[in-house]
């Protein structure tokens, strides 16, 4: 076949979100059989397009046998046309002589824009959205496995491609297709978000990550019409609130790379509506899997570029927060006077947030018993490598977590509870630690901890 033969393959088949996932994860056994329906290719047809034999063929639909030579891949995507993208292979020369390459690199990995688009685009962030949904929707339990061990990206290629955030977004022509959603669905969409919110901060990730990703499907197909302008911001928020529960779900099932995919999509997303502080929050969050990462040095650049980016439109209690991830940064790179300088901060901030109502609901959960409980977990990190420093003041900020927030707090109270238990033992108090460990499980921090679908 030549570069002007036109493919096996329409492109409505190839469009279609199962065979996509398939072809991405390399699983040629349901690939196969989905491009014999969908496509309407016989085994002999795809055999002589692969130059493979109708045998080889039946063994790999079967399972029997599995394609790991990267020569029969670049064979099955030439004989039946596949972008070289969706194989993760180079673009294809039929490709480039039909001027299919820019479109089969916006394939790769949910679709992520080159890092040097800058300023944002709002349309490339509902394609992202789009994109990111689809293939998640329809991962299997193979492509879920092979999924958990992709790593989150770091260093430069993370953080250059987060400076469009400091840029204002691009201007670009409208969708052609009206929309008619009104203030009332954006508002029902706005508590369905907050709902999620909710369910993700105390019970973890899980069956209900599905949920939020089938609302961000909605919501991106809603903003690839032409809504009101202030429908659209208040949709672009949306989108950035249901994708960054996504991420945290996705990280509580061990998704790394997947979580900070929909971290990027919730910081365009935020870009987008014009909510600087909820991507002051997205970026917070980043910041936190490079800390679980052991990236300290990228958390701090992440924390940086989210008081720059948001500093004239955050209350206290958002500042607070991310002087706490800027403590958190410390800690772990061992700078202890500017881990204490950073806490400081925090409860300076802290104490002078108002009422709930003078800021986003979502950081309302940042209280003095959030303050302690971090303060406590950062300085028990501090404390084990220099317990006899550290490990006192840990045990005091975390004790007083567990005075001020009960049982309810899910995930945070085992923590705590944990965290005690570990201080004490850090301190050379074997017995006391062991009172506590006995009071964890008595008052059934393990039940609440089996309740929280998260891996951390």
């Amino acid at each position: 076949m030549d570069a002007t033969t036109p493919g096996l393959l329409t492109s409505d088949v190839l469009e279609r979100a199962d065979v996509r996932a398939a072809l991405v994860e390399h699983d040629f056994a349901a690939a196969f059989a989905l491009i014999k329906k969908w496509g309407g290719l016989s085994q002999n047809r795809i055999a002589s397009a692969c130059q493979l034999t109708p045998g080889k063929v039946s063994t790999i639909i079967s399972g029997a046998q599995r394609v790991t030579s990267f020569d029969v891949v670049c064979r099955i995507a030439d004989g039946l046309r596949i972008p070289g993208a969706l194989l993760g292979l180079a673009p294809r020369p039929w490709e480039v002589a039909r001027n299919t390459t820019q479109q089969a690199r916006s394939d790769v990995r949910g679709a992520w824009p080159d890092p040097d688009e800058i300023p944002w685009r709002p349309d490339t962030t509902v394609d992202l959205a789009t994109h990111l949904t689809r293939s998640d929707l329809v991962m299997d339990r193979r492509a879920l496995t092979r999924a958990l061990a992709g790593v989150a990206v770091s260093g430069p290629a993370l953080l250059d491609s987060l400076e469009g955030w400091l840029i204002p977004a691009a201007t670009v022509s409208e969708p052609r297709r009206p929309g008619r959603l009104g203030m009332r669905e954006v508002e029902e969409l706005e508590t369905t978000a907050r709902a999620f919110r909710q369910w993700d901060h105390q019970y973890g990730g899980g069956l209900r990550r599905k949920a939020v990703l089938g609302q961000l499907s909605e919501v991106s197909g809603a903003l690839d019409d032409h809504q009101a302008s202030a429908v659209r911001d208040r949709l672009y928020r949306v989108m950035a609130q249901l994708a960054g529960t996504a991420a945290t779900m996705a990280w509580d099932i061990g998704l790394h790379q997947r979580a900070q995919d929909y971290y990027r999509l919730a910081l365009r997303a935020a870009h987008a509506g014009g909510d600087l502080a909820f991507g002051a929050n997205v970026l917070a969050g980043m910041a936190r899997q490079m800390l679980y990462r052991d990236r300290a040095d990228d958390a701090l650049q992440l924390i940086h570029l989210a008081q720059e980016g948001a500093r004239e439109v955050i209350g206290p209690r958002a500042r607070a927060m991310l002087h706490t991830r800027e403590a958190w940064a410390y800690a772990a790179q061992g700078r202890v006077a500017g881990f204490h300088r950073a806490t400081g901060k925090a409860a300076e901030d802290l104490a002078d947030a108002g009422t709930d109502v003078d800021e986003p609901y979502w950081i309302a959960y940042f209280d003095e018993a959030e303050l302690a409980g971090v303060t406590g977990g950062r300085l028990l990190d501090l404390a084990r490598a220099d317990p006899g420093r550290h490990a006192a003041q840990a045990a005091d900020e975390i004790r007083t977590a567990l005075e001020r927030r009960g049982a309810e707090a899910g995930r945070s109270h085992a923590l705590d509870r944990i965290g005690l238990a570990e201080c004490q033992f850090l301190a050379g108090d074997l017995r006391a630690a062991a009172a506590e460990t006995t009071l964890a499980v008595d008052r059934g921090t393990w039940c609440v901890a089996s309740r929280a679908r998260s891996a951390r």
